[in-house]
C-alpha cells in the first residue's frame, strides 16, 4: 500500500519540477525570445510562412485570429474525412480494412479535429495505417496546436497585449513545442518496448494450435503526441491498456508526465508573461492541491476495493476489476484523474470499472475542466473563474471589480457565463434525449445508476473535449454519432470565441495604477476564494447528476 503511494507522490513531485523549466521555455518561445532550437528551426518557419504567404509580423484582430482558426480547422476537417471514406481503394491498408461509415468517419474526423479523439470504434479493427497516421495523426498534432495558440492569445490578451498572430502561435506550437519532444518521448517509447512499424498483422498459431492475429503498426510516434497534445485517442481499442502502446511501468510514468506536463505548465508561462510568479505558483498551489485531494479520494476507493467482492473473500482487497496488473491500484487511479483532469482521455485501465469514489473523480473533472483543463484552453477557464471570483468579491467588499489593473465590467461577465453555460448546454441537453429513450437510444450496458452514468459520461467527454469513455456503451450508432457531434463542437468552438472576445476586450482597457482599495489578486487568501469559487459553481451546475450516478452508486453498493 505504501508502495503505491510513493509512486503517486514521485510522479507528481517530477510534474512539479518540470513545469518552471517548460513554462520559461513556452513564454520564451510565445514572446519572440531566443531558444536553443532557433538555429534548426528558424530557417524551416521562414519557408513554411514563405510557402502560405503568411505575415507573422501582423498582429490580427479578434476576428481575424478566430476567422483563421476555423478557416485552417474547417479545411483539415475536410481533407481527412475524404481520407476516412476513401480508406478502401488508398494503399497502406494491410488488413485491407474497408471504409467506416459516413455517419462513424465524421464522429471521428470532428472528435480528432476537437481535441477530444472520442472513440467509436476500435482502431486496429476499423481503420487503415494511412488514416491513423497521415489523417488522424496529423489531426493530434493540429488540434493541439490550436488550442495552445488559443491559451496563449488569452494570456497575452489578459496581460494587455495584442492576441498576435494565429498562424504563428500555431506552427510555432507546432515546430518548438510539440513536433520535438513527442520526437523524444517516441524514442524513449521505442526504446522501452512500443512497436513503430508498417508490417501489417502478425499470423500466429498458439500453443493449443489455434490461428491469432495479432495487430501492430506505427504506434510509438502516434502515442508520444497522444499524450503530449492532451489528444487521448488509442492506436489500439484498448487504449494505454494496451502492452505494445504501453508496456511496463517506465511508459506509463512517461505517459503520465507526458500528458500533465504542458497544461500544468502553461500556469507558470502566463506568470512569465504577467510578470507576477507569486500569482502563478499560487495558482499553480491551488490547482495541484484539488488534484491531489481528487487522486487520493479515486485511489483510497480503489485501495478499499468492492464491498462486495470483499465479502465473498473475507476481508479487504484493492478493485483490480479493468486494470492491467502491471500498473496496480494506484498507477491506474493516478492515470485515470490525470486524463479526466487534463482533458486528455487516454486510459490505462478501464474507467467503467472503478469504484463509485473513483467515478466520482473522473466526473467531476470533466465538468469542472480546470484540474488542469484542456489543452491552452484549460488554463483560459481557469482564469474565468479567477475573473468571476474577482468579481464577486469586489462586490462584496465594495470595491472596484478589477484584474492586472483593467476592470472586469458587464462585457466580461456576460462571456464568461457564455464559456461556464456551453458545457452544461452540451451535457445536459442531448443527456436528457437520450435518457428519455433508454431503449431505443441508450445502449447502457449497466443498469440504474451506473447506466445513467454511463449517458452522461459520455456527453461530458465529448462537451469538455476529453474523449474516453464508461466503456460497454453502444456508441457507434447514428444517434450516437451525430449527438456527440454536437457536444464536441459546443464545447470546443463557442467557448474559443467567448476566450478571445473577452481576451480582446481586456487587451483593448486603458490599465488603470493600483490604489490603495485595489484588491489584490496574487494572495493566499484570494487564491483560496478562487477555489471556493470553483468547487461551489462547479459542484452546483452538475449536482443533481453526481447524486443520481456515483453518489447514488457508492450507498447501494455500500
Amino acid at each position: 500500500m505504501l508502495q503505491g503511494w510513493l509512486q503517486i507522490l514521485l510522479t507528481l513531485a517530477l510534474v512539479i519540477a518540470i513545469a518552471p523549466w517548460l513554462g520559461g521555455y513556452m513564454a520564451a518561445v510565445f514572446q519572440g525570445e531566443r531558444t536553443w532550437l532557433d538555429p534548426i528551426l528558424r530557417p524551416v518557419e521562414r519557408r513554411i510562412y514563405a510557402w502560405s504567404q503568411v505575415r507573422p509580423e501582423d498582429s490580427m484582430s479578434v476576428w481575424q485570429y478566430a476567422g483563421a482558426l476555423l478557416y485552417l480547422n474547417l479545411t483539415m476537417g475536410v481533407g481527412v474525412y475524404s481520407l476516412l471514406l476513401l480508406q478502401g481503394v488508398l494503399p497502406f491498408n494491410p488488413a485491407q480494412l474497408p471504409a467506416p461509415s459516413w455517419h462513424l468517419a465524421l464522429h471521428t474526423v470532428i472528435s480528432f479535429l476537437t481535441n477530444t479523439d472520442q472513440q467509436h470504434y476500435s482502431g486496429e479493427t476499423a481503420l487503415s495505417y494511412a488514416s491513423q497516421v497521415f489523417g488522424l495523426g496529423f489531426l493530434l498534432f493540429t488540434s493541439s496546436a490550436t488550442g495552445l495558440a488559443v491559451g496563449i492569445a488569452f494570456i497575452r490578451g489578459l496581460t494587455g497585449n495584442g492576441l498576435g498572430n494565429f498562424y504563428q502561435d500555431f506552427t510555432q506550437s507546432v515546430t518548438r513545442i510539440l513536433l520535438p519532444f513527442s520526437l523524444i518521448i517516441a524514442l524513449l517509447l521505442l526504446m522501452a518496448g512500443t512497436p513503430e512499424t508498417w508490417s501489417g498483422p502478425v499470423h500466429l498459431t498458439t500453443l493449443e494450435g489455434a490461428s491469432q492475429v495479432v495487430a501492430v503498426g506505427p504506434v510509438a510516434h502516434f502515442e508520444a503526441i497522444k499524450l503530449l497534445g492532451e489528444n487521448g485517442g488509442g492506436f489500439f481499442g484498448v487504449n494505454s491498456a494496451h502492452p505494445f502502446e504501453n508496456p511496463n511501468a517506465f511508459t506509463n510514468l512517461l505517459q503520465t508526465v507526458a500528458m500533465l506536463g504542458i497544461p500544468s505548465s502553461l500556469i507558470y508561462t502566463y506568470g512569465v508573461f504577467a510578470q507576477n510568479r507569486r500569482q502563478a505558483w499560487l495558482l499553480y498551489g491551488m490547482v495541484m492541491g484539488i488534484f491531489l485531494v481528487l487522486t487520493s479520494v479515486a485511489a483510497w476507493g480503489e485501495l478499499q476495493g468492492n464491498p462486495a467482492v470483499n465479502a465473498i473473500l473475507g476481508g479487504a482487497s484493492e478493485n483490480l476489476e479493468g486494470k492491467e496488473i502491471r500498473f496496480g491500484w494506484a498507477q491506474t487511479a493516478l492515470y485515470s484523474v490525470s486524463t479526466t483532469g487534463t482533458m486528455t482521455g487516454a486510459v490505462n485501465g478501464m474507467l467503467d470499472s472503478l469504484m463509485p469514489l473513483g467515478g466520482f473523480v473522473v466526473l467531476f473533472n470533466l465538468f469542472l475542466q480546470v484540474i488542469w483543463g484542456g489543452q491552452g484552453t484549460g488554463t483560459a477557464y481557469l482564469f474565468i473563474y479567477l475573473i468571476l471570483a474577482v468579481f464577486l468579491t469586489g462586490l462584496m467588499a465594495g470595491r472596484t471589480p478589477e484584474f492586472l489593473g483593467r476592470k472586469i465590467e458587464k462585457k466580461e461577465i456576460v462571456l464568461a457565463s457564455v464559456i461556464l453555460l456551453v458545457h452544461p448546454i452540451g451535457v445536459l441537453l442531448p443527456a436528457a434525449i437520450t435518457l428519455g429513450f433508454p431503449e431505443t437510444l441508450g445502449g447502457m450496458s449497466n443498469p440504474s445508476f451506473h447506466g445513467l452514468s454511463q449517458v452522461v459520461y459520455e456527453y461530458a467527454s465529448a462537451s469538455a473535449n476529453n474523449g474516453s469513455g464508461f466503456e460497454g456503451l453502444a456508441d457507434n450508432t447514428l444517434w450516437w454519432n451525430l449527438s456527440a457531434c454536437f457536444s464536441l463542437l459546443l464545447g470546443r468552438y463557442i467557448p474559443i470565441i467567448a476566450l478571445l472576445l473577452l481576451a480582446d476586450g481586456l487587451a483593448r482597457k486603458q490599465k488603470l495604477p493600483p490604489t490603495p482599495g485595489t484588491l489584490r489578486t496574487d494572495t493566499l487568501l484570494f487564491t483560496n476564494v478562487t477555489a471556493g469559487v470553483i468547487l461551489i459553481l462547479g459542484a452546483l451546475t452538475f449536482f443533481p447528476l453526481l447524486v443520481l450516478g456515483p453518489i447514488a452508486e457508492a450507498f447501494n453498493l455500500s
